[in-house]
């Protein structure tokens, strides 16, 4: 049985279009995260991943957008056992901790971070049970 000979660009195409469809073993899917618009997707991403690799908290961990201050920052919850929250920005930076540690008051850097946060977003949350 002869096999057609395929044109050129049709087996390029054919090539290039099985190409992206293929997703190598090591490779992270795409996250949640990375398709939603406004989210940068490198620190927060990451950040992310390496939150669904750890053991699920108690409360479990959720990210939400917020304006403070005139500027978009991120809010990762706090969890279990005095583990404080933490207020990032845009580029990832720590800004503060507003709730947690031994006095469940934070590092006192944002103390205001609760009562004035400002257009709440929920950009994530760890949907895993906790046992």
């Amino acid at each position: 049985m002869a096999v057609p000979k395929l044109p050129a660009w049709a087996l390029a195409l054919l090539l290039t279009t099985t190409a992206v469809g293929c997703q190598t073993a090591g490779s992270p899917a795409t996250s949640e995260v990375e398709q939603e618009k406004d989210v940068p997707t490198g620190w927060l991403s990451e950040l992310i991943r390496e939150l669904e690799q750890e053991d699920v908290a108690n409360p479990p961990a959720k990210v939400y957008r917020y304006t403070y201050n005139g500027q978009g920052v991120y809010y990762l919850t706090g969890r279990c056992c005095d583990i404080p929250s933490k207020v990032y920005d845009t580029d990832g930076n720590l800004l503060c901790e507003p709730e947690g540690s031994i006095t469940g008051k934070g590092d006192g850097r944002c103390a205001d971070f609760l009562d004035a946060r400002t257009n709440e977003t929920l950009i994530w949350e760890d949907k895993r049970e906790y046992n």
